[in-house]
């Protein structure tokens, strides 16, 4: 857990603690806005991380060693916080949830950027904050806030403009569908770790779970020795990145968001991350983007703030 954040990471993840109540209180507050940040960038990140070390890398050896990497950090992160084991109930729960979050949904992802272009992936992977909405609302007793049926739909028509825009109107079935389930693991696995995180500590459940991931990844195992062996090394160095940052980092900050605002509020402020993507893609790869792109980045931007404006 990043400095700063322990103290109050232990007092919210009572298990009695009312999820509702720290929806409605916490949500704007500036520690929450910084990790709902922090996440959002570091997530960005890695779709050029993706693309840069792609050729280099086998999907599933990429998804092995970022996730190799990422759970030794969060074991020394949930070392340092301190280790609650969950109760033996909760134990198949976590390892389902970590192998649909860490091992299944980087599978998806991965293979489907090979298919098709970085934002067509990510446009329809950004259907996932709207399923998120519908079912918190349905099964996690969120509700449905004005703000979220507002600004979750702008910012998904932003995530539209940018995908369409980036593919040139060429669209690859396998590549869908695979984009598709990762959307739909995405938002399984937000769905589930809300649930979970009611009675177990959300420090450890993301290191239990990036172990779960990294484990049922190990068939890849012979396919990343290889990979290692004739990757430049700058390729390398960009996927042990993705599981110090994006995947320890990132995914620490998000369950810091996620615990103290609705499952539906927290995965809209990633539709902010194609419009950081562009940036960062202008920035590192040179690729200037479209009067469209930019476009769809500020509708990305105007939907979030939206979300997080208005009240019920």
């Amino acid at each position: 857990m990043p400095a700063g954040f322990e103290g109050d990471d232990q007092t919210v993840t009572a298990p009695t603690a009312p999820t509702h109540v720290t929806t409605r209180d916490q949500a704007n507050e500036p520690r929450v806005l910084l990790a709902a940040a922090t996440t959002v960038v570091l997530w960005a990140s890695s779709f050029i991380v993706i693309r840069y070390a792609g050729p280099h890398y086998d999907a599933g050896s990429m998804a092995l060693l970022r996730m190799l990497v990422g759970a030794v950090v969060l074991g020394l992160i949930a070392a340092r916080s301190g280790i609650r084991w969950p109760q033996r109930r909760s134990v198949p729960l976590v390892i389902a949830w970590g192998v649909g979050w860490f091992c299944l949904y980087l599978l998806a992802l991965n293979v489907a950027e090979q298919t098709v272009d970085a934002g067509t992936a990510a446009m329809i992977v950004n259907l996932a904050p709207l399923m998120v909405v519908v079912f918190a609302g349905l099964f996690l007793g969120e509700g449905f806030p004005r703000g979220l049926l507002i600004g979750a739909p702008v910012s998904f028509v932003g995530v539209v403009l940018i995908g369409l825009e980036s593919s040139g109107g060429h669209l690859a079935i396998t590549g869908l569908l695979l984009a598709l389930a990762a959307a739909v693991l995405y938002a399984g696995a937000t769905l589930l770790q809300k649930h979970l995180m009611r009675s177990v500590d959300s420090t450890t459940l993301t290191w239990l779970g990036a172990t779960a991931g990294a484990v049922a990844l190990l068939p890849w195992s012979g396919r990343l020795a290889h990979d290692l062996a004739t990757a430049p090394l700058g390729a390398t160095l960009a996927i042990a990145y993705m599981g110090v940052l994006p995947t320890a980092f990132a995914f620490t900050t998000w369950a810091y968001v996620l615990m103290r605002t609705s499952a539906g509020r927290t995965s809209a402020t990633t539709y902010v991350v194609p419009a950081v993507a562009i940036v960062l893609s202008w920035l590192l790869l040179g690729e200037a983007p479209t009067p469209v792109m930019l476009l769809g980045g500020a509708l990305c931007l105007l939907g979030v703030a939206i979300t997080r404006m208005m009240r019920r």
